[in-house]
């Protein structure tokens, strides 16, 4: 027989678990799918003992750690996962951009160097290599689909470029975002630039995670809901759509597969309707959203993703048990549901009990679509 190539993006596994997909795209699925945001992450023993010896970003820039570290929860839970996301970070693209970016312990990222006026730009590089910049996550993404041995599909995904633009300028996580949103008031032609920059960006850098092998995509606005539907509107929405648009234009004039999208705008309830009609497949819900409402505003066009609040990992066994039931029966029967918590799991919650909550939502769907 001969020798699989692991470094190129061919002869990949064939899929033993399409139910993910099969729930993007509408068709009949048995249970309601289950995966969660960071599940490759620091609540896991496996990981903390890896990234002993390795920065952050130095593992995203090894295509064989961030491998490994993918791997972790499909190795630990089987087949209570039935999808895979890349270990990677939303920030590589302002780092491709020509900003450095620190992940500081106990303090997360940090932006040494923000853009503080437009005339920062000149900072920037004009002109992304996108294939040179993030080469590495490709390489990644490639392996790992070889790894997987077709357990379960792959995620790639991507910062929405409002988040981005925001990181950008208050240079990390901030509780205001007054620096980012000031700029939307004072430079609203020069935040539509950068907001363009990003996403010329975003559409390559995707476009090229389906062909080095990703069989679905996310992308993260972890901040949409510090706007206003107003300004969500003007400097968010327009750049979502563009982003699935152009990113599934290219995919089918390239004769690629156009693989499902999924969209999370963190806190944009108000949004719902027009992420609905923003060429997503997937919208994914945060934990304040009631999935009734998710489905009267979406009009069940798209599936839903989520949303048990991600705290609720703490509340023991039996709360997790009746939280996750209550979760599963609110989306119905009926639904295009992929499980998920509302937002990424925490990093020190227990890995027992977050097997409990993939055991109680694999249980709790099937039974209810018998």
């Amino acid at each position: 027989m001969d020798c699989v190539d692991f470094s190129k993006a061919e002869n990949f596994p064939v899929l033993k678990n399409d139910l993910i997909l099969r729930a993007s795209r509408g068709e009949k699925i048995e249970r309601a799918p289950v995966w969660i945001m960071r599940q490759a992450g620091r609540y896991l023993p496996e990981f903390q003992e890896l990234r002993k010896n390795h920065s952050f970003f130095e593992i995203c820039r090894a295509p064989e750690l961030a491998c490994a570290l993918t791997l972790q929860p499909i190795d630990r839970y089987g087949e209570l996962l039935d999808a895979s996301i890349i270990f990677s970070d939303i920030l590589v693209i302002p780092q491709a951009m020509g900003l450095e970016v620190l992940m500081v312990p106990g303090k997360g990222p940090v932006f040494p160097n923000p853009l503080e006026t437009p005339d920062c730009f000149t900072r920037l590089t004009e002109h992304v290599d996108v294939e040179e910049k993030l080469g590495y996550v490709y390489k990644a993404i490639t392996l790992t689909r070889h790894k997987l041995g077709g357990r379960v599909p792959l995620f790639g995904f991507i910062g929405a470029p409002w988040t981005l633009m925001a990181y950008m300028i208050e240079g990390g996580g901030s509780k205001t975002l007054f620096k980012a949103k000031s700029w939307l008031w004072k430079y609203p032609a020069e935040s539509k630039a950068l907001l363009q920059r990003i996403t010329d960006i975003a559409i390559e850098f995707l476009v090229g995670q389906v062909k080095a092998g990703a069989q679905m995509l996310q992308v993260f606005e972890s901040w949409g809901g510090e706007l206003s539907p107003q300004d969500f509107k003007e400097y968010s929405l327009p750049y979502i759509r563009q982003i699935s648009e152009k990113v599934k234009e290219r995919l089918a004039s390239e004769g690629l597969e156009v693989v499902p999208m999924t969209i999370f705008a963190k806190g944009s309830w108000y949004a719902l309707s027009d992420l609905s009609k923003s060429n997503y497949e997937v919208v994914s819900l945060d934990w304040t959203i009631d999935p009734a409402y998710a489905r009267k505003m979406t009009n069940d066009t798209v599936a839903l993703q989520g949303n048990m609040d991600p705290t609720a990992l703490y509340g023991g066994k039996d709360a997790i048990r009746e939280i996750a039931t209550k979760m599963v029966k609110a989306f119905g029967k009926d639904s295009r549901h992929i499980a998920n918590l509302g937002h990424g799991i925490l990093p020190t919650v227990d890995p027992e009990d977050l097997k409990v909550y993939l055991e109680t939502v694999q249980k709790v769907s099937a039974e209810i679509r018998k």
